[in-house]
């Protein structure tokens, strides 16, 4: 099994390469995780940075001592993918981030679409965006990657438009008379960005400001998927034909 993944804000070691990770990672690491000396984890930033490490030794519940090897920098994937995911209902927008986080995906950006049952307000739009941030984070480390995708602020279909315009290939996943994903002509590096409606479907306003900003629509295949896991299977896909899964 791989080795697991903690978050830390710096990578200053002693001159010996001693490191101790406290706070809640190493509460985590010494009273969940259970690390005993010996084994191998993963310290990262989640932008990118990390460095592999040895536990040394623990101090009471919430310390792990470890030997870190030098810092290394993990390159930005390219194409580089970003899903908009318009807000589903309940918890379903957590289920999306954290399998998209798992599978590979970039960035997201929450999509207030016309059609979204769930509107983020206020208070209440700031704690749903800091769980899907959360969420992110905790998937990144369960997949052990060190550069996290990107949760960015709710987007109004303008700022989408505005995004689709500058990408290299954008996409809006939609049904009725729309060509296959799986033969679209990607590039090969740049910018990819896909559009995910809510369970009610993109408006055709929103589809004609899409259109207009340079997006196609395109589906999936004959079944028709939750707003909540298209994104992940589009992911998987994209990342397949780009050969970024190679």
């Amino acid at each position: 099994m791989t080795a697991p993944v903690f978050v830390v804000e710096h990578f200053e070691a002693d001159r010996g390469g001693r490191y101790v990770l406290d706070g809640p990672e190493g509460r985590h690491a010494v009273s969940v995780k259970r690390l005993h000396a010996g084994e191998d984890v993963v310290l990262t930033d989640g932008a990118g940075r990390w460095a592999h490490c040895v536990v040394l030794d623990t101090e009471g519940k919430d310390r792990l001592v470890v030997r870190m090897d030098p810092v290394t920098e993990e390159p930005e994937e390219s194409p580089r993918i970003t899903v908009v995911q318009a807000l589903p209902k309940g918890d379903r927008g957590e289920l999306a981030v954290e399998t998209m986080t798992e599978t590979g995906v970039d960035a997201i950006v929450p999509w207030a679409a016309a059609r979204c049952i769930t509107q983020w307000k206020g208070e209440r739009g700031l704690k749903a965006l800091a769980k899907w941030r959360a969420t992110a984070r905790e998937a990144g480390k369960q997949s052990r990657r060190v550069r996290f995708p990107e949760v960015a602020d709710a987007a109004s279909t303008k700022q989408v438009a505005a995004l689709l315009a500058g990408a290299d290939f954008a996409a809006v996943l939609h049904e009725e008379g729309s060509a296959p994903l799986a033969t679209a002509e990607l590039p090969a590096s740049g910018h990819i960005v896909l559009v995910v409606g809510p369970e009610g479907g993109v408006s055709p306003d929103e589809l004609a400001a899409f259109a207009e900003a340079g997006a196609k629509p395109y589906r999936l295949g004959r079944s028709v998927l939750r707003t909540s896991t298209a994104g992940t299977a589009a992911t998987a896909l994209l990342l397949g034909r780009t050969g970024r899964w190679s």
